[in-house]
């Protein structure tokens, strides 16, 4: 039976969480992870959050 992207995906985050040590945790990555995965699975959402948030700190910075 050929496994599905979703579970190499979950074989690949338990491998990785096996391999650090009980009760550590790296919470930058796996933010960075989560939202890599999210972009993946909807780009437009994720396509317009970050117009939005571009949108916004440009127009607090007004560089002109």
């Amino acid at each position: 039976m050929a496994s599905t992207k979703s579970e190499t995906r979950i074989s690949n985050v338990r491998s990785r969480a096996a391999t650090t040590a009980a009760g550590e945790f790296d919470m930058g990555q796996d933010l960075v992870e989560y939202l890599k995965e999210y972009a993946r699975e909807k780009p437009e959402v994720a396509a317009l959050w970050c117009f939005g948030i571009g949108f916004l700190v440009g127009w607090k910075l007004k560089p002109w």
